[in-house]
């Protein structure tokens, strides 16, 4: 693929990492008015199940296509999700390869999540981390704006 065809793919992938991600900040701003101290409500376990689905997305698209193929761009290889975590933060496109490690774990449990004695674990770590995977989005869309 020439470069002009990954430079459409990444800016493709990044126009809609861009549509998916207001719905997911208005999903965090609602789950974070809930106290998860004390039982839960349908309303607010449906909320939070918005989230993390919603959080699921953000992640895949972020993880696997803008950094994927902004990684293609510049023409480096990494073909593992932690080769390409890692590479990020020494390039410094995101902050913490340490932290889209554990955002893709918690989406990979969100996946296949069955038990509901984990729910609220799962409903905390998902606004925990909603807010540094904003973080590596804004770095990362930083890092490529700045490239020619």
């Amino acid at each position: 693929m020439n470069p002009a065809n990954i430079k459409a793919l990444l800016e493709s992938n990044r126009q809609i990492l861009g549509q998916a991600l207001p719905s997911f900040i208005r999903s965090i701003e609602k789950c974070s008015t809930f106290d998860l101290e004390t039982p839960i409500s349908f309303e607010v376990e449906e909320s939070f199940d918005a989230l993390t689905s919603k959080f699921s997305r953000v992640s895949d698209i972020f993880t696997q296509k803008v950094l994927k193929s902004f990684l293609i761009l510049l023409r480096e290889d990494a073909p593992t999700f932690l080769d390409r975590m890692n590479l990020c933060e020494k390039l410094g496109v995101i902050p913490s390869a340490n932290d889209l490690i554990a955002i893709r774990d918690l989406r990979n449990l969100i996946a296949h999540e069955y038990l509901t004695e984990n729910l609220l674990e799962v409903y905390k770590e998902s606004l925990n981390l909603s807010l540094k995977l904003l973080q590596a989005i804004q770095s990362a869309n930083t890092a490529i704006d700045s490239r020619p």
